[in-house]
């Protein structure tokens, strides 16, 4: 995988995230909050798992390293979580403009926030980022037609269809 490739697939992370919270703000407080047996619970704990798990992936990476995943008291409204997501995805893009395709082989030693240590390429740690996103946005938008909502469409060739090549 070149960096050019790793660049294009964290703009559309960006764009896809963007469309979710969009899509977000058009659902009620009570359906937003609600408890739909997910993983993660309701709307706003999948996505606030989204934006941690982005959060702790990018302090890793720039070696200053979180030990706690951000909660949803930590942003207890769409707002402020969105206003973190950006927080992050401006970070994340600065980091991402800085890499070559040499750094994507390079490796990364971290430990999880269950005291795990693993260590990782680059390149897989990038490719974990965008999938785990794009997990829990598929899970987001399955959560919306729960309470009566329509997702906005986040799929990758939707973004190539809306920005181009």
């Amino acid at each position: 995988m070149t960096i050019q490739e790793i660049r294009k697939l964290f703009a559309y992370n960006a764009w896809a995230t963007n469309r979710m919270f969009d899509a977000l703000t058009r659902i009620p407080e009570a359906d937003y909050r609600h408890d739909l047996k997910s993983s993660h619970r309701s709307l706003h704990g999948t996505a606030t798992h989204l934006v941690a798990a982005e959060k702790i992936w990018l302090s890793r990476l720039v070696k200053k390293p979180e030990t706690a995943l951000t909660t949803e008291q930590d942003a207890p409204s769409l707002q402020l979580l969105k206003k973190t997501w950006e927080a992050i995805a401006a970070r994340t893009a600065r980091f991402v403009s800085k890499l070559d395709d040499n750094s994507l082989e390079g490796s990364l030693e971290y430990v999880t926030t269950e005291g795990k240590k693993f260590t990782n390429s680059l390149v897989q740690i990038l490719q974990h980022v965008i999938n785990h996103s794009s997990y829990h946005r598929g899970q987001v938008a399955a959560m919306i037609r729960q309470v009566g909502a329509e997702p906005i469409n986040t799929d990758l060739i939707t973004f190539f269809r809306h920005v181009g090549r």
